[in-house]
């Protein structure tokens, strides 16, 4: 399977990992705030369709302690909050929420898709409603390395530096895109 994120029409970028089940273990790094903490964001997730979310970013707490972010994410080091309602709930195979409501009459929204591959789990991750091309690059490398990490974690294994990987992948997916 290949890593990398890939444009399905326009604005919209999907993402797939092959990773160590069991399915109830992957869902719980998806919807339990501090297992969600490891390798994207914390926040409590009502598990209901209409319900409010609230991710907590602390990207600097996913990099390692020498990593600086590249000037671009200077921003995003930080805490950074990102609300979202719950619009699909289907446990533990489908989540669907929207991504940084800020007043759009249609945000983006992120669908995490899990299929059980035996002993082996696959995460289809969709977002959909990418208003342009930068705002494809920083998603499909963000996403990236954010599920590197959960993979790292799922693996029991030190996580890979972030910063890092997220400046190399957006020159890779700037090449790709």
């Amino acid at each position: 399977m290949n890593d990398y994120g890939m444009i399905i029409e326009t604005g919209t970028l999907r993402i797939q990992r092959l990773l160590p089940g069991p399915l109830e273990r992957v869902w719980a790094y998806l919807t339990e705030s501090d297992k969600r903490a490891s390798w994207l964001a914390a926040g409590e997730m009502p598990m209901q369709v209409g319900a409010k979310i609230e991710l907590l970013f602390c990207n600097a707490e996913l990099a390692g302690e020498d990593e600086t972010p590249p000037a671009k994410y200077k921003s995003c080091a930080g805490e950074i909050t990102n609300i979202g309602h719950i619009t699909c709930l289907l446990p533990p195979h489908v989540l669907s929420f929207t991504w940084a409501e800020k007043g759009e009459e249609r945000p983006s929204e992120v669908t995490f898709e899990l299929t059980e591959q035996g002993s082996n789990v696959l995460l289809t991750v969709t977002h959909r409603r990418l208003a342009n091309r930068d705002t494809m690059l920083s998603v499909a490398s963000g996403w990236h390395a954010h599920l590197d990490l959960l993979v790292d974690h799922l693996q029991e294994r030190a996580p890979r530096p972030f910063w890092a990987a997220i400046s190399r992948l957006e020159d890779e997916y700037r090449a790709k895109l």
